[in-house]
């Protein structure tokens, strides 16, 4: 039997869910642009475009590119809060009222918020990914079949979500297996690597045929990112660059485990690894994988420190790039900034997200813990699993392939990670992951307690 406290009308939960999108759009308008979100405005303007960042973003605010980016951020906070809503009306639909409040909870929960305001590729898909994953909660919640225009709805949702960020499939084709109704098994997740392959070997293709994208050369980016870690830790010649040039790039630090952008800057590291840019992408990444079979300790040495740094594991307090920015960066083109109180609530943002719930490694730890419990549990674990699934193979897959920190590359998971412990519910949290989870804490703490405090802007991370 419900109890009286746990029973809160659909309705009502939905109507709660448009207030908070409304209050969100009053706050937030028109909008955070950041460097990114001025270079896709600038293409969707021009209508020249480059594959930098995947195109489809800034094919579509060529739609509205004229009204700058009000349109963008009313669609992805849009996409966001109809997600949210939509799960929340269901579990309230179940007599589930705790849960439902629970649920926008996660939306008002100052660091997703802030950065959902902020018009870029990031938000873009986490926001389509919650309205897809809000679509078939809303009917799978309630035990019904998806009508084919749902169906359609989150097909849409989820092509833009794959092609909008360039590791999205890592996070999006594990999904849409673990939502399929079969195959079950290993078979399963056979699917989800081979839609990942898939994805990854069409995305240049739309790119550059469909959406008539030109070449940048960010092909070469992660090729460049492990030779250099691997040409610097080795001394080996065999990466394609002379030892003098290994020597000045460690001279230089030109590999840094935070980004990899010294490489790319013309006052340091560029003219040294221009060898590269004149090299073929594939060629660059044969020759990575020899020399992973040749360096192997210097390899994982590399991808340890960078994995260790974006997960913000052991890392000085205030490692840069977490917070959402608190203005717009600066631009010629008349974008008004944000009002007062969306200031405030990023700095709010900023104080929470130097916890440990700001940290990926915990939600690493809490996603792991929850497909544990869900993987095996009734047909209604089915999303939950295929959340959990989602965030553990996006994090999984920056082992291999990222070159940066920012915390904005990970928000999916924490969200999806969040929205999957809802939908089980708390008491079904494992002791043993306690146990797990407090030792991360410990360690997290420790490194921030102790560790000397690292630049705070992003010329002082070059230099």
């Amino acid at each position: 039997m419900t109890a009286p406290s746990d029973r809160v009308a659909a309705p009502g939960v939905a109507f709660a869910a448009a207030l908070l999108f409304a209050i969100s759009l009053a706050i937030f308008w028109p909008g955070y642009v950041a460097f990114d979100s001025l270079a896709q405005h600038a293409q969707a303007i021009d209508g020249r475009y480059d594959d930098w960042h995947p195109p489809v973003m800034a094919r579509l605010w060529s739609l509205f590119a004229r009204h700058g980016p009000a349109p963008m951020l009313a669609l992805q906070l849009g996409t966001y809060w109809s997600g949210l809503g939509l799960l929340a009306a269901a579990l309230a639909s179940r007599g589930r009222g705790r849960a439902a409040c629970a649920m926008l909870a996660i939306g008002v929960w100052p660091p997703l918020l802030g950065w959902q305001a902020v018009v870029l590729k990031d938000m873009q898909m986490s926001g389509a990914l919650l309205g897809a994953v809000g679509v078939v909660g809303w009917w799978r919640l309630r035990e019904r079949r998806l009508p084919w225009p749902a169906l359609a709805l989150v097909a849409i949702l989820m092509g833009y979500a794959l092609l909008v960020r360039a590791n999205a499939p890592f996070a999006v084709m594990p999904l849409i297996a673990m939502l399929l109704p079969w195959p079950h098994g290993r078979a399963r997740a056979g699917v989800a690597v081979g839609g990942i392959v898939l994805a990854l070997l069409l995305a240049p293709l739309l790119n550059h045929r469909l959406m008539q994208a030109q070449r940048s050369g960010v092909e070469r980016t992660q090729a460049m990112y492990d030779l250099s870690g691997i040409g610097v830790a080795s001394g080996d010649p065999a990466v394609g660059l002379s030892t003098a040039t290994l020597a000045a790039m460690r001279a230089k630090r030109c590999v840094r485990p935070y980004f990899w952008d010294p490489l790319g800057e013309p006052q340091r590291c560029e003219a040294l690894v221009a060898p590269w840019q004149a090299t073929a992408a594939g060629t660059l990444y044969i020759r990575l994988a020899g020399m992973i079979l040749r360096h192997p300790l210097s390899y994982a040495t590399h991808r340890l420190a960078h994995l260790n740094s974006t997960e913000r594991l052991w890392v000085p307090l205030h490692w840069i790039g977490a917070a959402p920015p608190q203005a717009s960066e600066p631009n010629r083109r008349g974008f008004a900034e944000p009002a007062a109180a969306a200031a405030r609530w990023q700095g709010l943002a900023a104080w929470l997200i130097e916890s440990p719930l700001g940290w990926p490694s915990v939600w690493v730890v809490a996603a792991i813990a929850g497909l544990l419990r869900s993987r095996r549990g009734p047909a209604e674990d089915r999303l939950p699993a295929a959340l959990f699934t989602s965030a553990l193979a996006i994090e999984v897959s920056f082992a291999a392939i990222s070159i940066a920190s920012d915390l904005r590359y990970h928000l999916w998971t924490l969200a999806a990670t969040a929205v999957g412990w809802v939908l089980i519910g708390p008491r079904r949290w494992p002791r043993a992951a306690t146990l797990a989870l407090v030792g991360v804490i410990a360690i997290g703490a420790l490194a921030r307690a102790t560790l000397p405090q690292a630049p705070q802007s992003y010329a002082g991370m070059l230099g």
